[in-house]
This record gives structure tokens, sequence and C-alpha cells, in this order.
């Protein structure tokens, strides 16, 4: 399998690769593996209540597949077999601490989805239904998400919640919040939509920026504009979430207009 922009041997594999059989995420976050083993880099994330495909097994790990499309290994200690009768409606954690026989107390990140049985001791979980209400798709709600629920959030590579994340997966996160899943890299994103033309200040809320720190200028980074000349984005150099002003002549700013390369619009 070709090696991503990270340079994991993980990704998408031919659509016609039929899977093995159907895991669910047991754990509140469960990470996806570089190799199938615990030392290697963790490549992305998958959460509490999510199903993966088993694609290939090596021991005690699969090669999972998760609804991008995305590829990595997962210890099999993080995964169980959905129930024969999955017909009940879930809920969807916003941040919560929930109860059950089956699970105890757990945690929960953005995303997560709750057993039937859980009930919620703090925090927030709500149905398919009200998420939808709550997080329409439009581009500008896709953007506020995006600044106020990862406000804070440290640089982890491979994270995909507010608990730690990378570029990619701030932005794969917020989109799917609002109902649209979008491939888990920087590269594969900037695939998708249509290029903006002009410079920073013809920017929208919820427009993304692609940038490089390579010499063959392949894309390394994602933001997410806030509108002309703003975007928040989760960066290695600033440790995690930044607001940026676009126009600023910070050095770090500097050079973030020196690497960028185009904007996209997906919605």
């Amino acid at each position: 399998m070709a090696k991503d922009a990270r340079g994991a041997d993980v990704g998408q594999s031919p659509v016609d690769d039929p899977p093995i059989f159907r895991a669910r995420v047991a754990s509140p976050i469960a990470p996806m593996h570089e190799e199938p083993r615990v030392a290697s880099q963790q490549v992305s994330q998958q959460l509490g209540g999510h199903d993966v495909d088993a694609m290939d097994i090596e021991g005690d790990w699969i090669r999972a597949r998760g609804e991008d499309g995305y590829e990595g290994w997962m210890h099999t200690g993080f995964l169980e077999r959905p129930p024969a009768d999955d017909s009940a409606p879930r809920l969807i954690s916003l941040g919560c601490v929930t109860e059950s026989e089956s699970a105890n107390r757990r945690t929960l990140p953005l995303r997560a989805v709750l057993r039937s049985d859980e009930r919620v001791l703090d925090g927030d979980a709500v149905s398919l239904a009200e998420i939808r209400k709550l997080y329409p798709l439009e581009p500008a709600a896709i953007a506020r998400s995006a600044r106020e629920l990862f406000r804070g959030t440290s640089y982890v590579w491979g994270g995909v919640t507010p608990w730690g994340a990378d570029c990619s997966g701030l932005v794969q996160s917020s989109f799917a919040l609002h109902g649209r899943v979008l491939p888990r890299d920087a590269w594969q994103q900037a695939e998708l939509g249509n290029r903006v033309e002009g410079d920073f200040s013809a920017l929208k809320a919820g427009d993304l920026l692609f940038f490089t720190d390579r010499p063959d200028r392949k894309i390394t980074h994602v933001g997410i504009a806030q509108g002309p000349d703003e975007m928040v984005h989760l960066a290695l150099g600033r440790g995690g979430y930044r607001h940026e002003d676009l126009r600023s002549e910070e050095s770090y700013v500097a050079k973030l207009r020196e690497r960028f390369l185009f904007a996209k619009r997906l919605l």
C-alpha cells in the first residue's frame, strides 16, 4: 500500500476489497497504528461506539478501515462485536461522563456514540436528529464549531478530538460533526472542493487553507478559515490550537504566508 502524506503505510484500499468482519470500538478512544505493534506510530483514532471493518488479521491486531476509508492497525483489546440486535437508537456525545452496567463509568469525547444502556451523569449527549439541528451542514457553522469546540486543544499526531488532535483531525472532526465525512489526511482533503480565487481577503468561513513546508510542495498542513484573513488550526509550531490573523507580522504567521499553497471551498 502506498505511503500517505505522513509517511505511514495506511490509507484507502480499493473499494471492492471486502471486509472480514465488522467490529465496534469499545473504549472512548482507540488508536490506529502504522504497524501491528503498540510501539508503532499512531496515525489516527477511532471513537467509542463507531464501527470499523476488519480488512486483515495479524495475531491480536486487525487492519481496520473506518467510515472515511482510512486504514490502520488496531489492537483487538479496543474492539468488540456489535450486538446482534443493534436497532435501538443511541446518543452521540458532545463531551460527557456516563455510567452503565456494561461499561461502568466512562468519559466520552466529542462524537463518541453511547451504548444503549448508558446514562449521562455530566455533560451532554444528543440524538442524531438533535445533532443535525444543533450542527447544520453550513460552512459558517462548521467554522464556528472548529473555533469553539477545539479551543485549547493540544497538538497530538493522529488525534481527532478536543482531547488532542492534529491539523487534519480538527478539519475532519469539525465537518463530521455537521454530517460531512472528509478523508483523513490534509493532502486528501485538498483534492475536494473548488479553489478560492484571490488572496486571504477572499476567504469565507469554512474554507480550507493548505500549506507545505516541503521542497516538493506536497501538502503538510491545513486550517479552517473564519472569514477574510483569519483561520483556526492545530499546529505543531503552536503546540496546538490557534486563531490566526493572517495579516499579522509575527514571524510564525509570516512563515505561514510563505508556505501557503491554495484555499478550497467545499460547501
